[in-house]
């Protein structure tokens, strides 16, 4: 059982558990092997093992153990640990990881969210442009214990982007994110939040034939909280919420905060209006 906790203890938690060294991580756990590019949760204890060779291990209270192998490429080890390594350590702490990019304005947090490529990371970089600090970038960190609600958590992550998206968003490229992404951390324009804000809205980017932004209402706002992203699994392996659980979870999320679709044409046009109206919108937040 998670006992309830302030934003501040939140803050803390994450920092001490996520904390983490170098040594030598065990090939399994509870007597499991776990196979390279393969990942295992047992026992509140989170496994992983990369094709490449990287391990990471992590247990309550002791942090993260990273085992480098040799001749490993270091930009590849802040992938890992900071993706699905902290997405874990997350989950087991009572966090729920949404696929999402987020800005901040006015002491709340609205985030973008989409499958890969819908462009959250592109939109969180030009609203930064506007005078929008960014508050995460790609996975969005919830507390379900807090005891001021629904507050999503600072971002870990840099601003990563493709060379077609700095372009578009405006953004000052600085080095690349490994040897194989193709693409750049990005400096945000407007800064970074790093305190714990309230979750105001989600807004959910899709393409479409025109620039829109329309609110959820009813039943599609818990329809749209479903999510294949691999964050989602681990959430499933850490927390196993059940079936009930799960709805009860979505129930929550969908009754408390503020849902929209934002069409816009997948062009260099489309994009401006789109940043143009998410802007205008975010600054007036009401949904």
């Amino acid at each position: 059982m998670i006992a309830a906790r302030t934003p501040a203890q939140a803050m803390a938690l994450l920092a001490r558990e996520t904390a983490w060294r170098h040594g030598q991580t065990p090939r399994g756990l509870d007597g499991i092997a776990v196979p390279p590019g393969h990942r295992l949760i047992a026992g509140g204890r989170y496994l992983q093992w990369s094709e490449s060779g990287y391990g990471y291990c992590y247990a309550p209270g002791e942090g993260i153990v990273v085992e480098r192998p040799a001749g490993a490429d270091p930009d590849e080890e802040a992938l890992w640990l900071y993706g699905s390594v902290y997405a874990a350590v997350a989950c087991l702490n009572g966090f729920l990881p949404i696929h999402a990019s987020a800005v901040a304005h006015d002491g709340k947090v609205i985030a973008f969210t989409g499958p890969t490529g819908a462009g959250k990371s592109t939109l969180a970089a030009g609203l930064g442009q506007l005078g929008l600090p960014l508050f995460c970038d790609d996975t969005l960190l919830v507390d379900l214990h807090s005891t001021a609600g629904l507050i999503a958590m600072p971002g870990h992550k840099r601003l990563k982007l493709l060379p077609d998206a700095l372009a578009l968003a405006g953004a000052d490229a600085e080095q690349p994110v490994g040897a194989e992404t193709g693409k750049f951390y990005a400096r945000p324009a407007a800064g970074d939040v790093g305190e714990p804000l309230p979750l105001a809205g989600l807004v959910f980017l899709e393409p479409g034939p025109e620039t829109t932004w329309q609110i959820l209402r009813g039943a599609e706002r818990f329809v749209r909280l479903e999510d294949d992203h691999y964050t989602q699994d681990i959430f499933r392996e850490a927390a196993q919420p059940g079936r009930a659980g799960l709805f009860a979870l979505r129930a929550r999320l969908a009754g408390q905060v503020a849902m929209v679709r934002l069409s816009r044409p997948i062009s260099e046009q489309g994009y401006a209006a789109s940043l143009a109206l998410a802007a205008e919108r975010i600054r007036e937040f009401e949904a």
